[in-house]
């Protein structure tokens, strides 16, 4: 079988500085805890996720040209993702503080950096063209720039005939943005996969229910396969008709960072080639569960992650 054209993740690329304290941090107060600087950002954790399954991928984004930098893009083509990057040397590399709770519940503080400078006439037409699949997250929409790039690399990929996947990314900006027109920046996009975690769907259509959720989304977003994320009760996919239900793995939680990238990555790096949901959810949920385990969005692979990807990856057929 010829290898398929890649999975192209266009937006962030940053670096998490992980803190979890041992105790309450009183304010004025000191105490111990982790502290762990590793690369980050959305897009970027969901190229690295699609690889780590075994499909092709690359990611497309603004970076400053620092020593933050350019370890960011080392470590990413170290996962074999290949970069397009655009350098800006006047602003640097992006940063996000994540905060993490006894629970292992994340808060996140982003920092504007050069990934929000990415804008249309720097974007390789050409690398978008060639790929087989565009990854967005509402990061890339938030404030623009990046906005206006996003959007019309999500018109080129789909003039190609690529499929598009949306991550609307955080509850917490589309409350502050306000629902509508969150809404109304979004609904040009008409994208193939929208992956939610229920948090971003109550925020995005008002429901409550993770069921009514999904429902409303599938308004939203018509042509959609919905994939909505439920943390411990697993996830939920909307295809067509079908109702998936998948069930959370028995991890204990460390960490929430990037589970839900993982989620993303791995099922979309099944699912390009297998064209099951069922089979791609569940894979999905194995690696969410070992990622939310463990420290970090994109901590060291290991024996137990290599054999919950040959168990549930994606299999050729014979």
């Amino acid at each position: 079988m010829s290898n398929p054209r890649p999975l192209l993740a266009l937006g962030d690329l940053t670096w998490d500085v992980l803190a979890k304290p041992d105790t309450l941090l009183l304010p004025g107060g000191d105490t111990t805890g982790r502290v762990l600087l590793m690369g980050g950002g959305s897009a970027a954790n969901v190229a690295v996720w699609a690889a780590r399954v075994g499909y092709p991928s690359a990611f497309l984004g603004a970076v400053g040209r620092d020593r933050f930098g350019e370890f960011a893009v080392q470590e990413l083509e170290a996962e074999g993702v290949s970069s397009h990057i655009v350098w800006k040397p006047h602003t640097p590399t992006g940063v996000i503080l994540v905060l993490i709770d006894a629970a292992g519940q994340r808060s996140m503080l982003t920092s504007q950096g050069a990934d929000f400078e990415l804008r249309p006439e720097e974007l390789p037409s050409q690398t978008i063209q060639q790929a087989g699949h565009l990854h967005i997250t509402a990061w890339s929409l938030f404030t623009d720039p990046p906005r206006a790039a996003a959007l019309r690399a999500v018109g080129t990929a789909q003039e190609a005939g690529l499929s598009v996947s949306f991550d609307p990314a955080s509850f917490q900006m589309i409350r502050e943005i306000g629902r509508e027109e969150f809404r109304r920046l979004t609904r040009g996009l008409s994208p193939d996969f929208v992956l939610p975690n229920l948090d971003e769907g109550q925020a995005l259509t008002g429901a409550r229910h993770p069921e009514d959720v999904l429902e409303a989304l599938r308004g939203l977003y018509p042509k959609a396969m919905v994939l909505l994320k439920l943390a411990d009760k697993g996830a939920l996919i909307l295809d067509g008709e079908r109702l998936i239900r998948l069930e959370a793995t028995q991890d204990q939680p460390v960490d929430a960072t990037g589970a839900g990238d993982s989620f993303c990555g791995a099922f979309l790096g099944h699912y390009l080639r297998s064209y099951d949901p069922l089979a791609a959810g569940q894979l999905a949920v194995q690696v969410a569960g070992w990622v939310i385990a463990r420290f970090g969005a994109r901590p060291p692979a290991d024996t137990e992650l290599q054999e919950r990807i040959a168990r549930y990856g994606y299999r050729a057929p014979a």
